[in-house]
C-alpha cells in the first residue's frame, strides 16, 4: 500500500516554505525548502518539497548542484527546462554575489589573504590548478589567471609560463 503524498496545500500555512521565509527569513529554511521556492510547483504525484529533495539527493546536495548542467537537471523526472533554468540562474547569481567582494581591488598582505581570495573558486576542484595572482605595487590584485591544470595531485609549471602574462 502506497503512502499518501502530502502536497504543499496540505501543510499548515505557517509551515509552508514561502510563508516561513516571509515570517522568519531565508536563514530559517533548509536547502530543499529554498530550492522548492525556486521550483514553485511539484508534479501531480509529488509535492514541490519532495521534488526539491530528490533534486538535492541526486546531486549530493548543493556541492555538486553548483556544477550541474541543464541536461543533468532536466533528466530528473518532474523538472523541465524552465525549472532547470531557474535553478541554474539562481546558482549563477549566488556565484556572482560571492565573487563581488573580490572585484574591488583586493589587497594581499599574507599567504592567508591569497588563499581566501581564491578559495571560493578552487574549493571543490577535482584536479590541481596552478593559479597566479598578479599584484600592483600596493599588493592589490590586478588579475587572476589559471596557468595550468594538472593531474589529481600534481601541477608542473615552468617559470616562463608564470612570467609571460
Amino acid at each position: 500500500m502506497q503512502a499518501e503524498t502530502l502536497m504543499i496545500r496540505d501543510f499548515p500555512e505557517n509551515e509552508r516554505p514561502r510563508e516561513r521565509f516571509e515570517q522568519s527569513g531565508s536563514e530559517s529554511l533548509s536547502n530543499h525548502e529554498l530550492i522548492a521556492i525556486l521550483l514553485r510547483t511539484g508534479t501531480k504525484d509529488e509535492s514541490v518539497l519532495q521534488l526539491s529533495n530528490r533534486l538535492l539527493t541526486s546531486f549530493d546536495g548543493l556541492r555538486l548542484l553548483k556544477d550541474a548542467t541543464l541536461a543533468e537537471i532536466t533528466a530528473i523526472k518532474g523538472i523541465g527546462k524552465a525549472k532547470a533554468i531557474q535553478v541554474l540562474a539562481a546558482v549563477e547569481i549566488g556565484r556572482r554575489i560571492s565573487n563581488l567582494a573580490y572585484d574591488d581591488r583586493y589587497v594581499i598582505r599574507s599567504p592567508e589573504d591569497g588563499a581566501n581570495y581564491v578559495m571560493n573558486d578552487m574549493r571543490f576542484l577535482s584536479q590541481e590548478h596552478f593559479v597566479c595572482l598578479y599584484l600592483n605595487t600596493k599588493n592589490q590584485v590586478l588579475h587572476k589567471q589559471t596557468i595550468f591544470i594538472g593531474s589529481l595531485n600534481a601541477s608542473i609549471v615552468h617559470p616562463r609560463e608564470v612570467v609571460r602574462p
